[in-house]
């Protein structure tokens, strides 16, 4: 049986994939990226969870992280690009602020276009959007 992090992480890769875009976990960004744009789950950081003595319970606020890649031909376009996948992400988790009840809270942050390069790419834009995961384990392997 996967941990409830695990079945986290897989509710909320399923959850983007409905997302017209290629969605990916944990790989290597490729070096072409498709017309309607790439995404790719990364695990991210657990962090340090409050514990709570009785029961013995461990309170996490995981932020995995969305890297978002977009093409175009002008700056203008790979903004809109960028834009309408945020708002597709936007609508993807409003739907699904618990995973199916995995998660007390799912919380996509602020994007930031200014932390991920993709070197050598002209044509491409690319941003990172943190998503908070709140949820409680009985141990801290999860």
């Amino acid at each position: 049986m996967a941990s409830q992090r695990e079945q986290i992480l897989s509710a909320l890769l399923n959850a983007l994939k409905r997302i017209p875009a290629k969605v990916l976990r944990n790989e290597v960004v490729p070096e072409k990226v498709p017309a309607g744009g790439l995404i790719i789950l990364r695990d991210g950081d657990p962090g340090e969870p409050e514990v709570t003595l009785s029961p013995l319970s461990y309170y996490w606020q995981h932020r995995a992280l969305l890297e978002v890649i977009v093409t175009g031909h002008d700056p203008a376009t790979r903004d809109a690009a960028l834009d309408d996948l945020f708002a597709s992400i936007a609508s993807a988790l409003a739907s699904e602020l618990t995973l199916g009840g995995l998660c007390d809270r799912v919380t996509p942050l602020a994007p930031d276009s200014s932390a991920l390069a993709v070197e050598g790419a002209a044509g491409f834009k690319a941003a990172t959007v943190a998503i908070e995961l709140i949820y409680t384990t009985a141990d801290q392997l999860g």
